[in-house]
């Protein structure tokens, strides 16, 4: 029964190293682009605005006020 709650124990941190490594290898083909100021400041304003927009989407499409 040990054995049983050592193993489900480490699925916590096996999920956090799992979306970590996702987001990671997400987030890697904009980092040269996070070099100049310029398209820095476009890049994360692209990505809050999609963000924003989809978070008003489900918003709208789920009935949440």
């Amino acid at each position: 029964m040990q054995d049983f709650f050592n193993n489900v124990s480490r699925y916590p941190r096996y999920f956090i190293a799992l979306i970590l490594g996702i987001f990671l290898n997400a987030i890697q083909p904009f980092m040269p682009l996070m070099k100049r100021p310029v398209t820095a400041i476009a890049v994360i304003g692209l990505a809050l605005g999609g963000l924003s927009f989809l978070t008003f989407t489900l918003r709208a499409m789920l009935g949440l006020a």
